[in-house]
């Protein structure tokens, strides 16, 4: 992997970030799961990141934005649903005020949980970056702090903990897959992994229904999409900040797309043989294997699960697979 670039995320910061996160979100499961090796014909690990209070990693750099910001007025953000959750269970531990737009086809589950937790959520536009830019013009006419995931620094940099305990646990991985949204993810670990790992590849996956932010970094410019077409709402990216892309600049070494089928087959694969629950998002990693096993054939693959909200009928759809159902009757 190529040297550390300039870019607004610090690996200082991200060592020193523990501290400040809450501890809920913290020392996530990591374990090889051997049954899931067989069937990729290689070694697997799993960094479950969903089993805390918003079942999603970015519990993580939403307390940690909270914690070095300590805001005392009113905050907007926008999300698939995973964000707002975080910046909810956040600001509610600081009886901050929080709105959160979101998608008119957001996860209901996401939006319930979003409420539950103490956001006012508002529902506009056909998808994310629709509800995001609505969320800015709010921001903007109200005078109330936007807080944008992956543009905040510390959105990456909290989500950086998670390659310092992966490398804490696991030292003699080949390559990290790592789902690829808005990009907080992947600019994280991948700057913890530059450097402490730099023989550790790191692969960018994306759904090919969601492609901007891969064929942005393929293309080396920004590249916005006319829609998504993708179960993956997670990292359903239609126009990427051009400062995440940035940030990526010489850290990642691999990109990857996967098919939906594949998604689905990766959850149901995650679900029977780790017992994880893990929402499209979270299996891109594991499609990835499923859709060129030979490329990291006999390699040590790491994967964030990072995210498990699905609605009763999602679970039901995607993580039993009906001719299995069929056989086993």
């Amino acid at each position: 992997m190529g040297t550390v670039s300039p870019t607004r995320i610090r690996l200082d910061r991200i060592e020193a970030a523990a501290a400040a996160i809450d501890p809920v979100f913290l020392r996530t499961p990591q374990f090889e799961c051997e049954a899931l090796g067989d069937v990729l014909g290689g070694r697997v690990t799993l960094k479950v990141e969903t089993l805390n209070p918003i079942r999603s990693f970015k519990g993580r750099g939403a307390s940690l934005f909270i914690a070095r910001e300590a805001p005392d007025g009113p905050l907007v953000c926008a999300s698939a649903g995973n964000f707002g959750q975080a910046m909810a269970y956040a600001c509610a531990r600081r009886d901050v005020r929080l709105i959160v737009y979101a998608s008119e086809r957001a996860n209901a589950l996401k939006v319930e949980r979003m409420r539950a937790l103490g956001a006012e959520v508002r529902l506009e536009g056909d998808d994310f970056d629709a509800a995001k830019i609505a969320a800015k013009r709010f921001a903007a006419e109200r005078g109330v702090r936007m807080v944008e995931d992956a543009l905040e620094p510390a959105t990456a940099e909290g989500a950086g903990t998670i390659a310092l305990e992966l490398i804490a646990g696991a030292s003699d991985f080949d390559a990290v897959l790592v789902p690829l949204g808005n990009g907080a993810l992947l600019a994280g670990i991948a700057t913890v992994l530059a450097a402490h790992r730099p023989d550790v590849r790191v692969v960018a996956v994306q759904s090919r229904g969601a492609p901007a932010m891969i064929e942005s970094l393929r293309s080396g410019r920004l590249v916005v999409g006319e829609r998504i077409d993708t179960i993956a709402d997670g990292i359903g990216v239609r126009i990427p900040i051009p400062e995440a892309l940035a940030d990526l600049d010489g850290l990642v070494d691999e990109t990857i797309l996967v098919e939906e089928s594949s998604i689905v087959a990766g959850m149901q694969l995650i679900h029977r043989h780790a017992g994880v629950v893990a929402e499209p998002s979270a299996a891109v990693g594991v499609a990835a294997l499923l859709e060129a096993p030979q490329r990291y054939a006999g390699a040590h693959v790491v994967t964030i699960i990072c995210g498990g909200n699905l609605t009763h009928d999602q679970a039901r759809e995607w993580l039993f697979d009906p001719h299995e159902a069929v056989a086993s009757a």
